[in-house]
This record gives structure tokens, C-alpha cells and sequence, in this order.
């Protein structure tokens, strides 16, 4: 396939943007449902212990945003080694939630603002942001990183890649 630069980088910024929606989508999944637990908690036996409940949601926030992004987001990068995968995904959410985990721990114990609404800021605004950031780059170029498959909506994505790479 000859195609000129223009084409080139038009197609592989539709596929980076492709993935960004998706992730956008498990992500906003992935937000409510790590907010509802976190809320939950905070309400319930942690109400004074922030940066366990914050531990505690994400912890079941990531197991969903794993399956998600395996079986959708990133279905065809998924690697055939999933033990392999799975260790990856964990370490880079281990990451992703120490900066969440952080904010909140900054926010409630150095700054000193201990309202649970100055917590969900923390941790539920400002560490998923800076998390989330960071997991989709650590997603995309640590933990699936398989070469695109022969799916049909992706078999041009490859040729992208392939001349790219030349």
C-alpha cells in the first residue's frame, strides 16, 4: 500500500484516538464505579482511613478496568502471554494508584484539609486524573503491546504501522 504522509499520520492518529475514546469509556466506568466504593467506604467502617478506602475501591475499579480494556479497548494488542499481561497491568496500576493513594495522603495529612469532600478531590479528581494519564501511555506501550491482529476493522492499522516503522 503506497500511501503519502499525510495519509499516514491521519490514519495513525485515528487509531491512537480510537483507543483514547475507548479508554475514555472504561475509564468513565472504571471512575463511577471506584467513586461509588470509595464513597461508600469513607461513609461506612473507613471513615477514618482515607488512604485504605482509596486503596480498597481502586483495587476493584482496576480488576473491572482490566477486563474492559483487554477484551475492548485494547483487544487487539492483548498478548497471548496473559500471565505476563496481567503482571504488567497490576504493576502499572500498583502506580497508578500510589498517585491517587498520594494525593490523598498529601491532601489529608500534609495539607491538612480532612473533610471527605477535600479526600474524593484528592483522590477521585486529582490522583485519577494524574493516574489515568499515566495508565493509558503505561496500557499502550508496556502492557498490550502484541502487533495488531487480522481483525477487519484493524487490518490497515497494521500496514500503518509496518510504514511507519520504515
Amino acid at each position: 500500500m503506497n500511501q503519502t504522509l499525510t495519509q499516514r499520520v491521519k490514519g495513525l492518529m485515528g487509531l491512537f484516538w480510537r483507543e483514547v475514546a475507548k479508554f475514555g469509556v472504561v475509564g468513565g466506568v472504571a471512575f463511577v464505579i471506584d467513586t461509588g466504593i470509595y464513597l461508600w467506604l469513607l461513609g461506612g467502617s473507613m471513615g477514618g482511613h482515607p488512604t485504605k478506602a482509596k486503596l480498597i475501591s481502586a483495587a476493584v475499579a482496576t480488576i473491572f478496568s482490566w477486563l474492559a480494556n483487554r477484551y475492548w479497548t485494547f483487544r487487539h494488542r492483548r498478548q497471548a502471554n496473559m500471565v505476563r499481561e496481567v503482571v504488567l497491568f497490576i504493576v502499572m496500576n500498583g502506580v497508578g494508584m500510589g498517585i491517587a493513594a498520594a494525593c490523598v495522603y498529601i491532601s489529608h495529612w500534609v495539607l491538612g484539609f480532612e473533610t471527605a469532600t477535600a479526600d474524593f478531590i484528592a483522590g477521585s479528581v486529582i490522583g485519577l486524573v494524574l493516574g489515568t494519564i499515566f495508565r493509558f501511555f503505561a496500557y499502550r506501550y508496556w502492557v498490550f503491546t502484541e502487533e495488531l491482529d487480522a481483525e477487519p476493522g484493524y487490518a490497515d492499522d497494521h500496514e500503518l504501522i509496518e510504514l511507519d516503522r520504515k
